[in-house]
């Protein structure tokens, strides 16, 4: 009953998507984004840093990035730890007691951390609807589609764009950001979505037909500013080519900036700012205007 171990495959792309029956298109003002169950317990079993986790959790990023950017809810599903008898109900008979109580595996990933205005649901079914405010929640926000993607593929992304597709609520699969047993059971859920309940398509087509996000207005000075603020040091003293992993700067101190630049449109994800931790990256990175020529650069 325990869960498997995935062996790694390939990320479906573009030539992959089974062809949809609908044509429905995604708008900003309808949808809410959905990232479902990527808590340490389940992606455990994948292999780190290969296929499909690693495509998995940069498309999550970019996706829930220009969805913040838009104005769209991003809403967090997990399952909860220590469940009895009656709470886990015939999930029992499947998956045994499920995630443990007290433990870190419960948490959802730190790469994909939710912000401090993301929505958390605790999640009972397979079907992130079942036993959760979800609707009450869209509804109250006029909202009637649903973005989906996370894991596991044929079981809970599949059941919650189902159940969404039966309360008049439209279902997009994200195929690029969805991760399953083996690369069949995942091209059976994108199979059975597009035929029956759903519209499948890769982030970078939902991206470009949510339109584009705001224009970032992040300056080289607010750059600055923001890092040496979270490292309490004076901006002064932050050289543009410091490595700033070196002087404090942490993964929890990252993604607080990632979600503080993401909010004013920027496009720019924990992996951007980890891989390259230095101002003068960053500054190319977030396509910052230079400073004012009546300014003297920081040292």
């Amino acid at each position: 009953m325990a869960l498997p171990i995935i062996a790694p495959y390939p990320m479906p792309g573009v030539a992959d998507l089974p062809r949809n029956k609908v044509a429905w298109t995604p708008d900003p003002r309808r949808a809410v984004l959905l990232i479902h169950d990527m808590q340490r317990y389940f992606v455990d079993v994948f292999t780190a840093e290969q296929s499909p986790m690693k495509e998995l959790i940069a498309n999550i990023q970019r996706l829930r990035q220009r969805c913040l950017a838009l104005g769209i809810p991003v809403v967090y599903s997990a399952q909860p730890g220590g469940q009895t008898t009656e709470q886990r109900g015939l999930l029992l008979d499947f998956w045994g007691a499920g995630v443990s109580d007290g433990h870190h595996k419960k948490d959802i990933i730190d790469a994909l951390a939710p912000g401090e205005g993301d929505i958390r649901l605790t999640k009972w079914r397979y079907s992130a609807f079942r036993k959760t405010p979800l609707m009450d929640i869209m509804r109250e926000r006029g909202r009637d589609q649903i973005l989906i993607c996370g894991i596991y593929a044929h079981i809970g992304c599949l059941q919650t764009a189902s159940d969404a597709f039966m309360s008049d609520v439209r279902p997009f699969l994200v195929a690029d950001a969805l991760g399953d047993f083996s690369r069949e059971h995942h091209q059976l859920a994108l199979n059975y979505a597009a035929q029956l309940c759903a519209v499948t398509a890769t982030t970078q087509q939902l991206i470009e037909q949510l339109g584009p996000a705001p224009q970032a207005a992040l300056s080289r000075e607010r750059i600055r500013e923001d890092v040496a603020e979270l490292l309490q040091q004076s901006a002064a003293d932050l050289g543009d080519d410091d490595n700033l992993l070196d002087r404090g700067l942490d993964s929890i101190r990252i993604m607080s900036l990632v979600e503080r630049w993401r909010s004013t449109g920027a496009e720019v994800t924990f992996v951007d700012l980890a891989e390259r931790p230095s101002l003068t990256e960053w500054f190319g990175l977030l396509r910052a205007p230079s400073a004012s020529p009546h300014q003297t650069p920081s040292a």
